[in-house]
């Protein structure tokens, strides 16, 4: 048994295994590759915010996108784990930039 990054334990029957410490970064694709989804949601307290999931590519890229989003709704944000977290309802706002920066977007329920 080995521990992953994120602390967990990995376990494999497979003989062949080779545990990886850290993921390789994959290239981010283009803009019109990336199938991104958008819903609201609630954090602690009961505090709203529009989450954007699915993206896929560098961390770098993840926040470059997650400045533009917040610049976008004037809002504050935050972005791990290929999901971006905007600060209040900006749903449409979000959907209506992704959609202009040639993303490929919906929203979803929630």
């Amino acid at each position: 048994m080995k521990k992953n990054k994120g602390g967990g334990v990995v376990y494999s029957t497979n003989p062949d295994y080779e545990f990886k410490l850290f993921e390789e970064e994959t290239e981010t694709p283009e803009n019109s590759r990336q199938d991104l989804k958008i819903w609201l949601d609630r954090k602690g307290g009961g505090k709203v915010v529009s989450r954007v999931a699915g993206f896929t590519g560098k961390e770098e890229d993840l926040q470059t996108l997650k400045k533009k989003l917040q610049n976008a709704c004037g809002s504050g944000g935050s972005a791990k784990d290929s999901e971006i977290l905007i600060q209040g309802d900006h749903r449409e706002k979000l959907l209506a930039f992704l959609l202009k920066e040639g993303y490929r977007a919906k929203k979803a329920g929630g």
